[in-house]
């Protein structure tokens, strides 16, 4: 089982990007998904996270600007990201509880050029 993200990329301030990540494998149960990144000489930060229940928690910084979602049949969750601003460049990384194993995906740069 692995989590693979994909779409990320270089855009203006104030453009859009959304992030995809697919949990392939044999996957039998997924709870929590979630994003996260860490930008160049920082902590790895939560951005966003979005329960098996259905509820969503998002950083401060990316209220308002972000969407994330989920596709439970595809076994797939999504970041739309709106009003990008250069703060938001960091390295993106998906999480989720996958068969009740905490997985991490490959990072996926996002570049907010001012």
């Amino acid at each position: 089982v692995q989590l693979q993200a994909s779409g990320g990329g270089l855009v203006q301030t104030g453009g859009s990007l959304r992030l995809s990540c697919v949990a392939s494998g044999s996957v039998f149960s997924i709870n929590d998904m979630g994003w996260y990144r860490q930008a160049l000489g920082k902590q790895r930060e939560l951005v966003a996270v979005s329960t098996a229940g259905g509820s969503t928690k998002y950083a401060d910084s990316v209220k308002g600007r972000f969407t994330i979602s989920r596709d439970n049949a595809k076994n797939t969750v999504y970041l739309q990201m709106n009003n990008l601003k250069p703060d938001d460049t960091a390295v993106y990384y998906c999480n989720g509880v996958i068969n009740r194993y905490p997985l991490w995906g490959q990072g996926t740069q996002v570049t907010v050029s001012s």
